[in-house]
């Protein structure tokens, strides 16, 4: 079951996600998420956190068919890890998080991390870009020219292969602190396989997976 995690900071407008809103069994607001799910329209079957930066406690109300968890705030756990174990729990096996971005720099490498984890998010819709936990085989169409890049995580990256990137992943090999930034498309269609690890592959709003 596909399921999305709304948590606080920035978030793209819903005009950037429209087309991918539709995907989920299941949709939990972490703390602030809860504006971010007002802001498109999206009502949450969970609601979690310690509430601490929600703009108004009134919306935990807007939502009386939610299953609420509020939590302390001096916990060993962040809102957004919150939110993604309820899920987990629920039964969700992919999990998409939306917003995340701007704000305290601890929050946002907190996010990062939680790629790191295998039932951690596999996807990240955060103000600008998508981000997506490849592991495997992963195609997309988008416009020529369009920029993606490629990050590992902490186990490095082997044996990766690409198509339709200016500049081939083929024979690379990422130990700690590699990466590669500013790719460029050169066909409409492009595919990456991670080879021996998982990677991050930022992609543009405008490139859709393949098939659609």
């Amino acid at each position: 079951m596909r399921a999305l995690l709304l948590t606080g900071g920035e978030a793209p407008p819903r005009s950037a996600v429209e087309g991918l809103l539709g995907r989920f069994g299941l949709v939990c607001a972490a703390d602030s998420g809860l504006d971010l799910a007002a802001a498109w329209g999206v009502e949450p079957d969970l609601i979690a956190g310690d509430m601490d930066s929600v703009s108004d406690l009134a919306l935990v109300g807007a939502y009386p068919r939610a299953r609420v968890h509020f939590a302390p705030k001096a916990k060993d756990e962040t809102d957004t890890e919150l939110g993604l174990r309820l899920l987990k729990e629920a039964g969700a096996d992919r999990v998409v998080l939306a917003g995340g971005g701007g704000g305290r720099l601890d929050h946002l490498l907190a996010v990062r991390a939680l790629f790191e984890r295998a039932d951690g998010p596999k996807e990240w819709w955060a103000p600008g870009e998508r981000v997506v936990r490849l592991s495997g085989a992963g195609t997309w169409k988008a416009a020529t020219g369009s920029t993606v890049s490629v990050f590992p995580l902490a186990s490095g990256a082997s044996l990766m292969s690409s198509r339709g990137l200016r500049w081939p992943l083929d024979g690379l090999e990422w130990g700690p602190g590699g990466f590669g930034v500013s790719n460029e498309t050169v066909d409409e269609e492009f595919s990456i396989e991670s080879g021996a690890a998982p990677l991050l592959v930022v992609l543009p709003y405008g490139a859709s997976d393949f098939p659609s």
